[in-house]
């Protein structure tokens, strides 16, 4: 059978394919630990799963409007409302079937070959594929650590040309837990904005921050910008839904309308129980948000202090989301049974090879002097997992 050539350059999400190993391994009986796992560890908060049960007793289990129930939307015009100060319409948001969802369907009703759509490294990993599949192409802007992986005015005015059709944004990050600022961001979008180049703002980790750090959406900074700005968000990190697979886009209406054009002949309307549970989500308090987001701090830092005992290894402080992003570097070079380190796919092999720990390797994010880990896991999980990776490290 011979396949398209569009799925044939289509790589795997790397970041799935990992934890697919690591849980293969694991049923096998293989004492493995997964960090690759981008979803949080704690179950979905039970008022919550109770407004999906409520929904499945009033039988709640038909069609709805493609993109998403009057419940919904006006659970998530509450939110944008509460959270940031910017009000929408019913006409302005758009649900489906996770925020990934959210982005590719925005891709195929906006971009074409011959379009470039810029992107910071590291990313994560399914923008560049996602932008790919539509024919237009991926302008990368390398950050670095010593910038906490932000990028600056000056490289993205540079960056801008002729071609240019979407700046995409993600704060805070995935993969490396880094975030900007309202300053830092209203300088960046301004450019945008001059440029007529339209900003994606991926929202995804925005309740999942640490250290009193305060989102942002370029949709609250003028009416103009509002114009300007597609936001992407969901309920599977913040509300531990990863599975329930609800994501949202807010945007003006002629772009929104185009998505719901696209998703009616696609995958129709999200799930109309886990529609439910998202309103739920979206209208309820951040007390058990707020509960696992604390947990997540306290992963952090216990995180950051033993990579501060593990030769060759350093890392920029997450300022959100459940990732780290340390540099291994300084492991390149190195032997592990007459085998040369030479990137961060040797060192995710030796790792798992010698200590059964599963994490992503940096070349996947475009980023390949690093590796990331996920800390949405027990700090048991987490205290064997660095014990282990510290004895990989300081034996090479």
């Amino acid at each position: 059978m011979k396949l398209s050539q569009r799925i044939q350059n289509l790589k795997p999400s790397m970041t799935l394919a990992i934890d697919a190993k690591a849980k293969a391994l694991k049923a096998e009986g293989v004492d493995v630990i997964g960090l690759g796992a981008g979803e949080p560890d704690f179950p979905t908060p039970d008022f919550i799963k109770q407004a999906a049960i409520d929904a499945i007793n009033r039988n709640d289990s038909h069609y709805t409007p493609v993109g998403g129930t009057d419940a919904i939307k006006d659970a998530i015009i509450g939110k944008m409302k509460r959270d940031y100060d910017v009000a929408y319409e019913r006409k302005n948001i758009v649900v489906s079937c996770g925020a990934k969802h959210s982005i590719y369907n925005l891709a195929h009703v906006l971009w074409e070959t011959g379009d470039e759509i810029i992107v910071q490294s590291p990313y994560w990993v399914s923008y560049p594929e996602i932008i790919g599949l539509t024919g237009a192409s991926t302008r990368i802007i390398e950050t670095e650590a010593d910038t906490d992986f932000k990028m600056s005015p000056r490289q993205l005015e540079a960056a801008i040309n002729r071609n240019t059709r979407a700046l995409i944004l993600n704060s805070p990050s995935n993969p490396t837990g880094c975030g900007y600022t309202r300053a830092e961001l209203e300088a960046l979008c301004g450019i945008a904005l001059d440029k007529g180049v339209l900003v994606i703002s991926d929202e995804i980790y925005d309740k999942i921050v640490f250290d009193g750090f305060q989102p942002s959406t370029p949709a609250s900074f003028s009416d103009a910008m509002k114009k300007n700005t597609v936001v992407i968000n969901g309920a599977s990190k913040a509300y531990a839904m990863t599975g329930w697979r609800i994501g949202f886009i807010a945007c003006e209406d002629d772009i929104a309308g185009a998505m719901n054009k696209l998703q009616s002949q696609s995958t129709s309307n999200p799930t109309s129980i886990a529609q439910a549970a998202a309103a739920a989500a979206f209208n309820g308090d951040d007390v058990e948000v707020n509960r696992m987001r604390d947990e997540f701090e306290k992963r952090r830092d216990y995180l950051l202090g033993r990579f501060e005992k593990m030769n060759g290894v350093s890392c920029v402080k997450p300022v959100g989301t459940f990732y780290s992003f340390p540099d291994i570097s300084g492991v390149f070079g190195k032997t592990a049974n007459g085998k040369v380190i030479n990137g961060s796919l040797d060192f995710c092999d030796y790792l798992l090879d010698r200590e059964k720990v599963a994490v992503v390797p940096g070349i996947a994010f475009g980023a390949d002097k690093h590796i990331r880990l996920s800390f949405a896991t027990s700090m048991e999980v987490l205290t064997e997992a660095c014990d282990r990776m510290e004895r990989a490290v300081n034996s090479l």
